[in-house]
């Protein structure tokens, strides 16, 4: 074994999560009159979730569509961005009829601008909070493994310089950095559960130390990477379970929610894990099945500047909030 090898190991050992986590009340939660949506604006399949500045929350749906496959070409008719003030749960807008296929991943950056991915479309995009396109990186429905194409590209994470990273995905397992204007910069990764391999790259973060945290679903991991890729950690263990999306709150806690493997019938998985800046898991909450504060399939998480956390529910059709009490 080589030396960066022998070190990425012994990294990736020294990191402990605390059993004792589990055996405390949740510091967190549900809120259970959130959101307070009309009557007629029905979330579909809730796929990703993002926070702003303005305590905005967005959240990407399939609005009426299923995951199925082979995909269908047609885009989905109906609005699939749903714009919900996150203190009182009500609609504040909505966007993106008649643009995706198969929404999956929805990030926000410091800018409030939003990036959304399309499996279906083979795509990554930027647009602005009121649903304006700035950027659209990858070919329509042609999939690739080069600079300029993506194979079901899963989520972005985006750096204070605009550059970002983009999680492809459910048959490339690479993670690729991209300058501010969508320009390939580099990549790793590569099929395998070796330190820095990947099996279903799915949700990816950036920390406040600039260490990029990446959901390694199907291998039931996060690792943690330096902004140049390189191996730092590997956290994971029954409190992390299959993480399906990543969140960094304003305290540099990580967030983690766990999706499990469908048919779900563990009651201890679609959890979100709390970690520390070290990978030790603090809390967990939420739980698999239909009540308040449960998820039938968490498939990605995020944290308001207030800490308020955000858990989309593709299962049950939902966004679910939860706020911190004052347990200590």
């Amino acid at each position: 074994m080589s030396k960066g090898l022998l070190l990425a190991a012994l990294l990736a050992l020294a990191v402990p999560w605390d059993s004792a986590a589990d055996a405390l009340p949740p510091r967190h939660v549900v809120v259970t009159d959130w959101p307070a949506l009309p009557a007629s604006h029905v979330l579909g399949q809730c796929t990703g979730v993002g926070v702003d500045s303005r305590n905005r929350v967005f959240v990407f749906h399939r609005s009426g569509r299923t995951w199925m496959t082979p995909f269908p070409t047609e885009p989905i008719a109906a609005p699939t961005v749903s714009v919900i003030d996150g203190a009182t749960g009500k609609l504040l807008g909505s966007w993106g009829a008649g643009e995706f296929i198969m929404p999956h991943g929805l990030s926000l950056d410091g800018e409030d601008h939003v990036w959304l991915t399309d499996v279906g479309r083979q795509q990554v995009f930027k647009f602005t909070a009121e649903g304006k396109l700035l950027l659209t990186l990858g070919e329509r429905g042609v999939a690739g493994a080069d600079a300029t194409h993506f194979n079901l590209p899963t989520d972005v994470a985006v750096l204070a310089d605009g550059s970002f990273y983009v999680s492809d995905g459910y048959r490339n397992t690479r993670v690729i950095k991209f300058t501010a204007a969508g320009h390939y910069d580099f990549e790793w990764g590569g099929k395998g559960a070796g330190p820095g391999q990947f099996n279903l790259p799915h949700g990816v973060a950036v920390d406040l130390a600039g260490r990029v945290i990446v959901c390694d679903r199907s291998n039931a991991r996060l690792q943690v990477f330096d902004p140049k890729g390189k191996f730092l950690a590997e956290w994971k263990g029954p409190q992390i379970g299959r993480p399906y999306g990543v969140s960094v709150g304003q305290d540099g806690h990580v967030f983690a929610v766990d999706g499990g493997d469908p048919p779900l019938t563990q009651p201890d998985r679609s959890k979100v894990a709390e970690l520390d800046a070290e990978g030790r898991v603090v809390d967990r909450f939420g739980g698999y099945g239909k009540g308040p504060g449960e998820f039938l399939l968490g498939h990605d998480v995020a944290v308001g500047r207030d800490g308020a956390v955000y858990v989309a529910d593709t299962g049950g059709h939902r966004v679910r909030k939860f706020i911190r009490t004052l347990v200590p």
